[in-house]
């Protein structure tokens, strides 16, 4: 059985990472997933494609074509035209009305996976230790804060090993996000201090 200790530690490497993603990024993510599976969506999707070219094509031949020299030819290009751009229209919308359902409910889940799950085992651990200290380790004030804010005194609480995990997760997450930024400082660095290639020849200005 997994330790509650790293199922903590997981749930808020979770939460840690949606925040630093975004929301929106995420369902972006998950909506483009979703739409290369074989559903009847990835139909719709494929077919907006072509519909849209299609009324492009229709709109270019349409204004190419003179009404007055060839009205006839014309209003069936606008005929054609038009009801193409209708058909083009609802399945977008319908695409669109179901993107925002298909968002909605990602993101009820992805809050009963990260945030509704640490609420519960927060409220189920409440009175119970997930570590003890070693007696006398740490003053008694200190004893009482680590233990907050049901559990034995001398212990841990999830709440105060919950803290400790996303104060370290952040802290991590800071320094390797400062090493890529300052590798990408270097490595530019370097590439302006390179050395112009042997017999390029550097023109300069000569003083009269």
């Amino acid at each position: 059985m997994i330790s509650i200790l790293l199922i903590v530690f997981l749930i808020q490497l979770a939460i840690h990472l949606v925040t630093t993603l975004g929301s929106d990024a995420i369902n972006n993510i998950l909506w483009q997933t979703y739409c290369k599976l074989p559903t009847p969506h990835s139909k719709k999707g494929a077919a907006i494609a072509s519909l849209r070219q299609e009324v492009v094509a229709l709109n270019r031949e349409m204004n190419n074509t003179s009404a007055q020299d060839d009205f006839a030819r014309w209003a069936k290009l606008r005929r054609q035209h038009d009801k193409k751009k209708d058909e083009y229209e609802k399945t977008s919308r319908e695409i669109q009305d179901f993107q925002a359902t298909f968002n909605r409910a990602v993101g009820i889940l992805r809050w009963v996976a990260t945030s509704g799950i640490r609420y519960a085992l927060q409220w189920w651990f409440s009175k119970r230790a997930m570590f003890w200290l070693p007696q006398g380790w740490v003053p008694h004030a200190v004893e009482w804060i680590l233990s907050l804010t049901a559990a034995p005194l001398g212990s841990i609480s999830i709440n105060m090993w919950w803290i400790a995990c996303a104060s370290m997760i952040s802290l991590v997450s800071e320094i390797v996000l400062s090493g890529i930024k300052l590798s990408q400082r270097q490595g530019q660095a370097v590439t302006e201090k390179q050395p112009l290639p042997s017999g390029t020849k550097v023109s300069e200005k000569k003083e009269l």
